[in-house]
């Protein structure tokens, strides 16, 4: 089927109705999205923890079954793969057509995306056939549906008080579990604001804005919004969970920038949160986490093709307006990974090797379906998402020829070098951090202790959540820009409660004890928590620190209560602020 086949007339109607489909299956996939985000309501109701769990997983799954459902379609009923250029373009005109009064027309367009770059060629992804650029703008988007609800509520607190008003947006909420004490609540939102700032001096402006939904994640419900006195523009998160006795309480209010970037860190789950314009909210969100970026702010909320999307933009702007090169990461190499970076954009690009040298015993295909599971698990803020990228290219002429050569050497399948342009076959992109290796080599005594007490919590959070990070070396985790310790290697990852907690057995003789190898049988999920102290107490500051602060870390014992807990349907609990900013250790 060609574009000369086809009158005019006809090839416009082909391409409109092309056009209508692919919108016809975002529209669908957005449906379950907001169904998905709706049931949270419920499962945090009925503390259905493993149910909401199990919402996040299978909300990550929605998108890529779309996107092949639109595929099949077109290749079926229009044999998509081989229309002329020009029938293509028609489609991306009745498709921008379409979104011109569209409530998320950024969404739609990264659809559109998925599902052409499934059917065609490289060749293709440029702007004439796909949204390179954005071609419909997210300002000033407006639902005219009589039923639609504002993005926010303001509310005026010169009216009612402080404490009252935070009752009011608490109880707007329309939450079915009732409040353990919501007035002593309030109350202590008011004294965390003014521990914070001191005794507010009320403008005639004073108002606070909160966005209409709840953001569900793990075992926590947020109330998010932001404080307006005068000229100030004060974050605000408001974190509601339950207590023992199955009734609500606010758990802590965090009114600093900073606090709300953990919040939000691409460390974390997913939220689920309704929205019936995204970009409304991304807006509202970046007024309270101005640098954080917006690709950071749309994979938060759940809409990580998307995140992905505005990425790769970010990406190749930076390319464009930059002049340094690409070189290879600075640390100690990986067995498993190939890594790269530029010094001037703060991610770095992992490339899976040809080939794992002793004793590393994997294959490709199961390094992915690690970074598979860390999508899709609960991440408890201590594991770095991914981007996952196919055929990404960058130039020849900024790619060290240190580089090149590495790649050429270690992974020559996953390098095709066509003209001036490098394609990588496959790579995962994260945020780039400081190795703690690093970290505990060069920083001071202070910051030895902190790196230590935050690579214990990182440990201990992670198994709690059932993930055995397996290559537990430093050079493994890296520290953030917020301080936090946060696991990063995940080829030899497991889950906790697949491993088997073992004692080192005593040496039945001289000789055994006296063996520089190991003489006890050990099985392929088997691991001993004793053996850690040999390869992380080399040095004697992080030693002292290690001992001081996490004694049980070498004992089995410790790690065996966590995989009972599992074993038992016990979710941990998950904290994106500190343990003294709660209620509960503050005030009560």
């Amino acid at each position: 089927m060609t574009a000369s086949t086809f009158p005019k007339l006809l090839s416009s109607q082909v391409g409109y109705d092309m056009a209508r489909t692919m919108l016809d299956g975002f529209d669908k996939h957005y449906r379950l999205f907001q169904e998905a985000s709706q049931a949270a309501r419920q499962r945090f109701a009925a503390q259905d923890w493993h149910g909401m769990r199990q919402l996040q997983r299978d909300r990550i799954a929605f998108y890529d079954a779309r996107v092949k459902e639109a595929v099949v379609i077109l290749e079926d009923e229009y044999d998509a793969a081989t229309l002329d250029d020009e029938i293509w373009q028609q489609v991306k005109l009745h498709y921008i057509g379409l979104l011109t009064s569209y409530l998320k027309p950024e969404l739609a367009e990264t659809f559109y995306n998925s599902v052409f770059t499934r059917m065609m060629h490289r060749s293709y992804y440029n702007n004439d056939f796909i949204f390179l650029h954005p071609a419909v703008a997210t300002e000033y988007i407006e639902n005219e549906e009589p039923a639609s609800r504002p993005t926010y509520r303001a509310y005026y607190p010169n009216q009612d008080g402080f404490a009252k008003t935070f009752e009011r947006i608490v109880n707007n909420c329309a939450l079915t579990t009732p409040f353990e004490d919501l007035a002593r609540d309030a109350g202590w939102v008011v004294r965390a604001f003014e521990d914070e700032f001191g005794p507010t001096t009320a403008a005639q402006n004073f108002q606070i804005h909160v966005l209409n939904s709840l953001f569900y994640r793990n075992k926590t419900a947020y109330v998010i919004g932001r404080i307006i006195n005068d000229d100030n523009v004060i974050p605000m998160a408001l974190a509601i969970r339950h207590s023992e006795n199955g009734t609500l309480r606010i758990d802590t209010a965090l009114f600093r920038e900073q606090e709300l970037a953990v919040v939000f860190s691409y460390t974390h789950a997913y939220f689920l949160v309704e929205m019936e314009i995204p970009s409304a909210f991304v807006h509202f969100l970046r007024t309270l986490m101005p640098r954080k970026p917006k690709a950071e702010i749309y994979t938060s909320l759940g809409l990580q093709k998307h995140g992905k999307n505005l990425f790769y933009r970010d990406y190749l702007h930076h390319l464009k307006h930059s002049s340094d090169d690409f070189i290879i990461a600075p640390g100690i190499k990986g067995m498993v990974m190939l890594v790269f970076t530029q010094a001037s954009f703060p991610y770095v690009f992992k490339v899976i090797k040809d080939y794992f040298p002793p004793p590393k015993d994997t294959t490709r295909e199961l390094i992915e379906s690690k970074y598979k599971l860390v999508k899709e698990h609960d991440r408890g803020g201590r594991m770095a998402d991914t981007l996952e990228f196919s055929n990404v290219a960058f130039p020849l002429a900024r790619m060290d020829p240190a580089l090149i050569r590495e790649l050429q050497t270690y992974a020559p399948s996953q390098i095709e070098i066509i003209d001036q342009e490098v394609f990588i076959k496959h790579c995962y992109i994260e945020r780039r951090m400081t190795p703690l290796n690093i970290w505990l080599q060069q920083g001071t005594d202070a910051q030895v202790e902190h790196g230590i007490i935050e690579y214990g919590k990182a440990v201990k959070e992670l198994i709690s959540a059932n993930i055995f990070p397996g290559d537990m070396l430093f050079k493994n985790f890296g520290v953030t820009r917020h301080g936090r310790v946060v696991f990063y290697d995940y080829d030899e990852i497991e889950y906790l409660t697949d491993c088997v907690i073992r004692q080192v057995p005593q040496p039945r003789n001289e000789e055994e004890e006296m063996s520089g190898e190991i003489w006890y049988t050990v099985g392929p999920h088997d691991i001993f928590p004793e053996t850690y102290r040999t390869f992380l107490l080399g040095d004697a500051r992080v030693r002292k620190y290690f001992l001081q602060h996490h004694p049980d870390f070498f004992e089995p014992a410790m790690w065996q209560s966590y995989k009972d807990q599992l074993l038992a349907g016990q979710y941990s609990d998950v904290f994106p602020y500190a343990a003294q900013a709660r209620f509960i250790n503050r005030y009560s």
